[in-house]
């Protein structure tokens, strides 16, 4: 399976996957296309594929394919090419590709002959999964990928110069087209290549052990890489679980606990932090999101485990300070560490009294879902409305600001690997490209998509593609008509909401229009929200893209929340 916009230059891979049973799925913007492939590698533990068209094609993709380096997603990204000999001549949609994409990449490589293309696809694809992954890029020159005797024919030279110059063109060419394809026809071996993945070492490991059993107060910060392979979500589960510590979970490891479960803790992070005497950054980076690593109790032994050297330190020489820094596979770790733990569980008043204080919060908060806001429905009860009706086996595409943050609160995944956002580049517009694939890789999931109406527009457009390859998806989009992430802090600091307004658009009628079924709901139907979500659901297991155009007021849920 692989994510595509259609363009002459990749012509030749789309048909011959056509050829092999691969199934393609075209998207309606290239962007789309590599989130797709994103959300395929995030749930299905290989590497997502995505092919483009040259020029403007690949140049489209550049913001997700560097939201899939930030995510640490492996990708492939196969993009078009002008042909080996007209490169950097003025050629259609011929610019230097490769310097875009090798800050963006782990390997980047452009096929010069027909016989490289197995052994380069071969080394990406284990690049991309080795160390920390991430996305890899390949340039198929457009002479590489159609057959010889096309590309013989545009080899010829129409009204060559005469007499020696045009024997020495004649030549030139001719060996070059040779060159091209001389061997291309031999077998090659294409079993894929060893992936290598960065461990503990057995004395790392037991020194946290020893760290572990005489903590008091211990937390665990999971963060994505703890869900990458080898090992599987639900035996980290059950190792987190047998280690009895108080965790919060945050990217894709949101929902590894389940919704009810007594050591997830999704409140009060900062206090506990502030209390707890040993702390573990399970795949966790201590950037914007844990304020650079200030939010540590100094006095707190520090286990920080991550693949990556960079991420595992940063600010270290700032605010924090490890105890112990591993360079390791953050899942194998929790393995290691609760083998070696084995009889022995944290103390339970201490999970218990940050419990106590979660489901304290969380009431409060719960509450603020019955007030009325000043107009339309109050964001937080939609929210509640859909966690507490969406089916067990649902994954939840995040894409947006405002809303989307309140769901971060107030949804509660079911399992692992059922929670997808951004990661830490933010970036806004992956919903429709996360969504497919996720429906893609689990057809029989419900998939929810939590747009912001502004994040919206980036991929609105493609529920062209959910209807056309019968993806249907159940889309409920916050529509308070503002960008209200930003004004939440421009209006008060700058005085002005100038650029932050939107309009209470009828979004609906776009996805009636691209073959779904949009629905507008308003105050008068919050006595029948209920109703409503449940023939969503109804609709969309009958084939149905489904958009939920929610108008909705504001509330002073997320005051003090961050936008930079």
């Amino acid at each position: 399976m692989g994510s595509s916009n259609p363009g002459r230059h990749i012509s030749p891979i789309l048909v011959a996957c056509e050829k092999l049973g691969i199934r393609i799925v075209d998207t309606r913007h290239e962007a789309t296309a590599v989130f797709a492939a994103d959300a395929v590698a995030r749930l299905s533990g290989t590497v997502g594929v995505a092919a483009v068209t040259a020029g403007p094609g690949l140049t489209n993709t550049v913001t997700a394919v560097k939201n899939a380096q930030m995510a640490e997603s492996p990708l492939l990204l196969m993009g078009g090419a002008a042909g080996t000999l007209l490169q950097g001549r003025g050629a259609l949609q011929d610019i230097d590709q490769m310097s875009l994409f090798k800050p963006l990449c782990k390997f980047c490589a452009s096929i010069r002959t027909v016989r490289e293309i197995v052994p380069t696809v071969r080394k990406a694809l284990a690049i991309a999964q080795s160390g920390t992954p991430g996305p890899v890029f390949i340039e198929f020159p457009i002479d590489t990928l159609y057959p010889f005797h096309l590309v013989s024919k545009e080899f010829g030279v129409k009204n060559p110069p005469k007499g020696l110059m045009g024997k020495i063109v004649s030549w030139y060419l001719n060996n070059h087209l040779m060159n091209l394809f001389a061997g291309a026809w031999e077998t090659r071996d294409a079993t894929p290549l060893p992936v290598d993945i960065p461990q503990a070492t057995d004395d790392q490991v037991q020194k946290c052990i020893e760290l572990v059993s005489r903590a008091k107060k211990p937390v665990i910060l999971l963060g994505s890489q703890a869900t990458l392979p080898p090992t599987p979500a639900d035996d980290i589960r059950k190792a987190l679980e047998a280690l009895g510590i108080p965790c919060f979970l945050g990217g894709m490891s949101r929902g590894m606990l389940g919704k009810d479960s007594p050591i997830h803790i999704r409140q009060n992070r900062r206090d506990a932090l502030k209390d707890a005497d040993l702390v573990l950054l399970a795949g966790t980076v201590c950037d914007f999101r844990l304020s650079y690593g200030r939010v540590l109790n100094r006095r707190s032994k520090i286990i920080a485990v991550n693949r990556d050297k960079t991420q595992l330190l940063k600010n270290s020489d700032m605010f924090w300070k490890p105890t112990i820094a591993i360079q390791g596979d953050a899942g194998s770790f929790l393995m290691q560490l609760s083998k070696g733990l084995k009889g022995h569980r944290c103390p339970e008043e201490w999970p218990q009294s940050l419990k106590a204080g979660d489901v304290t919060k969380e009431n409060t908060n719960r509450a603020k879902a019955d007030e009325k806001t000043d107009r339309h429905l109050n964001p937080l009860k939609v929210l509640h409305r859909v966690d507490e009706l969406m089916a067990e086996d649902s994954i939840i595409v995040a894409d947006g600001g405002d809303f989307v943050g309140s769901a971060a609160y107030i949804m509660r995944p079911r399992g692992p690997m059922r929670w997808l956002d951004p990661g830490a580049f933010g970036t806004l517009g992956v919903g429709g490209g996360f969504a497919l694939g996720a429906k893609l890789c689990r057809p029989d999931s419900e998939v929810w998509i939590v747009y912001g109406d502004g994040s919206l527009g980036y991929s609105v457009a493609e529920f062209d593609t959910f209807t056309r390859h019968k993806t249907p998806i159940i889309a409920v989009v916050g529509n308070d008509a503002c960008w209200s992430q930003i004004s939440r802090e421009q209006v008060p600091i700058l005085g002005s909401n100038v650029a932050c307004g939107l309009a209470f658009t009828d979004y609906h009628t776009v996805a009636d229009g691209y073959g779904g079924k949009g629905y507008l709901v308003g105050r008068e139907d919050e006595d029948k929200l209920s109703d409503i979500i449940r023939e969503a659901q109804r609709e969309s297991q009958e084939g149905k893209a489904i958009l939920l155009n929610v108008l909705i007021g504001k509330t002073n849920f997320r005051e003090g929340s961050i936008s930079v």
